[in-house]
């Protein structure tokens, strides 16, 4: 691993003796509060007592992530600006949007990666259904009246997964942020909503929605007593990632030690605990281990998106 001083001086742009490090910045291409912004603020966090070197979280939420990727994209591959890369931006998008503006494997370089628990199904507290059947028997029964919102591609794909394994015609309806779309549900416009595990869980612990299942292929330890989909559905299991990258054309020795920051971030404290809590599962891998797991999760996205017949838009 290395030195706090090599890392720093890896970080950042030469500069006069006395000058302050430019801080290095990570772009969260959705609104605060949803799990990107939780991930990159742990990781911001062990970064700058770390290294020193100062860390901005910038949020640039819009067009299902498209506008903060791009803003990376755009940026000066010099090891100072990073992506809060997700199965949205790197995973789905390629499939769900006609023309992306971006390549996620050619334009993009991974750094970190963290596994994710996949979604909760979540209802509002006073919801009558108290299992998956139960709200599947009510959608049958008022085919096209009933609504699940989305906000990024991640939260739409489980809905429609959802319609083609039950044979239901649950709505979809967007949002251009998480906090709409909780908002929604809480006030009963919505009868559902899929939302990882991350972000969920504090609306959960404040008691204001109910999980009916999650999208994991196995239930999880810490809620022993939740069914997975898979349970009514074998082949329904989504799950997916939170990372981070930069902009191609970044150094190899930047990409490298911002890797090795990256690595270190998932495997102490506080900051894996938090993760783990979250249902994230922090990986120690290196950049082509990362570039590889990113062009599987592309792959398996790709088929959820095709069995779910969905076209690009």
């Amino acid at each position: 691993m290395p030195s706090r001083r090599a890392l720093l001086a890896a970080l950042a742009l030469p500069a006069p003796a006395l000058a302050q490090p430019r801080p290095l910045r990570i772009i969260v291409p959705f609104a605060p509060g949803g799990s990107g912004d939780i991930t990159a603020r742990l990781v911001g966090r062990h970064i700058e007592a770390t290294t020193g070197q100062p860390v901005v979280v910038d949020n640039r939420p819009g067009a299902n992530g498209v506008i903060g990727t791009m803003a990376v994209k755009a940026a000066a591959p010099d090891g100072l600006t990073l992506l809060l890369a997700t199965s949205s931006t790197h995973s789905a998008n390629p499939s769900l949007v006609r023309d992306l503006p971006y390549d996620p494997e050619r334009d993009f370089i991974g750094i970190g990666f963290f596994a994710s628990n996949g979604a909760y199904l979540m209802v509002r507290p006073e919801a009558p259904w108290r299992d998956v059947p139960s709200l599947v028997a009510e959608a049958k029964a008022r085919p096209g009246q009933m609504f699940f919102g989305h906000f990024n591609a991640s939260s739409r794909l489980p809905g429609e997964m959802l319609n083609l394994m039950a044979g239901t015609q649950v709505q979809g309806v967007p949002y251009r942020t998480i906090g709409a779309a909780f908002g929604d549900l809480i006030a009963g416009r919505l009868d559902l909503i899929f939302v990882d595990t991350t972000a969920g869980d504090a609306y959960l612990a404040q008691g204001q929605t109910r999980a009916l299942a999650l999208t994991a292929p196995r239930r999880w330890a810490r809620w022993p007593d939740l069914p997975v989909m898979a349970e009514t559905w074998p082949d329904y299991h989504l799950t997916g990632f939170l990372g981070l990258a930069v902009p191609a054309g970044t150094p190899r020795q930047a990409a490298e030690r911002l890797n090795a920051l990256a690595n270190e971030a998932g495997q102490t404290e506080p900051a894996r605990s938090r993760m783990q809590e979250f249902g994230l599962d922090p990986k120690v891998l290196d950049l082509e281990q990362i570039a590889n797991l990113l062009r599987t999760e592309r792959e398996k996205w790709a088929r959820f998106v095709r069995l779910a017949g969905i076209e690009p838009e």
